[in-house]
């Protein structure tokens, strides 16, 4: 989840490295403790107030070596393949790697999951500039090689995790693609403004996403996708090979619920997002609440809670406020067990 504790605005100069290690150990001391005998799932944590190095477009740009990228005014854009790699870029990998330095320091001792994320192949296509300008989503080729380096990097990251986190059972990859549903119904706005880019049609859209999502269980992961978006085609994104499909409960629809019963009676996990995270929380919400609004669902959808269901902000944690941080995981970790035992 995108962790960002203070409230999305631009840290301070030395801030940042001491904002990511308080994300972080929240994040393991709320999840960690239980390994696979409970239901938390700690996670690298994203603090975006760092900079655009450390947002989501820029640290899915960092994972991957095969295209050169720099920041431009308009936000990161292709450079081509020369292998030299621009200052920006170099900083986005340098944080990573530092941020996966401090990971390895306290994660010693750990048994249990793990969870890492990155921005989906599409997502990524819908942020990011081609080098004369405007969306690499434009330019079928572009937008197809963006994905492939994509792939290769999400499995060089997962190898990576694995080596810092020694006691690691298995590792859960979330690509986060909300922008998935705007490329398909060809809402993604071009450069001027004026006009949209072209919709993607299903083909195309599951064979990318499905790329990705491959290079994860090629590593030994386990891919799940999460899109706090209406109207997501599910369907679709089990198709390209999700194992774990993450919502936001606000959201579902009818044909929602009907995709997401049949996804996890097939053996597909299922996190429901029950703790809204948008407008800007100022205060956690009641473990009883949560796993109240749980039981309705499960109860709508048919299901019995099993260790497939799991419960989930609604979208990342970017914007809640340090304070409120973790205690909203702690309500939701709490409010797991008592649906668990119900």
């Amino acid at each position: 989840m995108r962790h960002d504790l203070r409230d999305r605005r631009r840290l301070p100069p030395g801030a940042g490295q001491a904002a990511y290690d308080e994300a972080l150990r929240q994040v393991l001391d709320v999840l960690g403790g239980d390994g696979d005998a409970g239901p938390g799932v700690p996670y690298v944590p994203e603090v975006p107030g760092r900079g655009a190095g450390a947002a989501m477009t820029g640290r899915a740009l960092a994972l991957q070596t095969g295209l050169d990228v720099d920041l431009q005014p308009a936000g990161w854009r292709l450079t081509g393949t020369s292998g030299s790699p621009g200052l920006d870029q170099r900083r986005a990998r340098s944080l990573l790697m530092q941020d996966l330095d401090a990971l390895e320091e306290r994660v010693q001792g750990y048994a249990g999951p793990f969870k890492v994320q990155v921005a989906g192949p599409w997502t990524l296509a819908a942020t990011t500039e081609r080098p004369r300008g405007d969306k690499v989503l434009a330019d079928h080729g572009a937008r197809r090689e963006l994905a492939q380096a994509l792939a290769e990097g999400v499995a060089e990251h997962v190898a990576e995790v694995r080596r810092r986190v020694p006691g690691c059972t298995r590792v859960v990859v979330q690509v986060d693609e909300p922008a998935l549903v705007a490329v398909q119904q060809a809402r993604v706005p071009t450069a001027s403004g004026w006009g949209q880019h072209r919709s993607v049609d299903r083909p195309e859209l599951a064979e990318v996403l499905g790329w990705v999502l491959a290079a994860a269980t090629g590593a030994g992961a386990e891919p799940w996708v999460h899109a706090c978006a209406a109207d997501v085609p599910w369907a679709l994104v089990r198709g390209a090979g999700a194992r774990g499909l993450l919502v936001d409960a606000d959201l579902l629809g009818a044909s929602d619920l009907d995709q997401l019963a049949e996804a996890h009676e097939a053996g597909v996990a299922v996190g429901l997002g029950v703790a809204a995270t948008r407008p800007t929380p100022t205060s956690a919400p009641a473990e009883k609440d949560l796993a109240a609004r749980a039981s309705r669902w499960l109860d709508t959808l048919g299901l019995a809670p099993d260790a497939r269901f799991g419960l989930v902000p609604a979208c990342g944690l970017a914007g809640v406020p340090a304070a409120v941080a973790p205690r909203l995981l702690q309500a939701l970790h709490d409010a797991a067990r008592r649906v668990d035992e119900a």
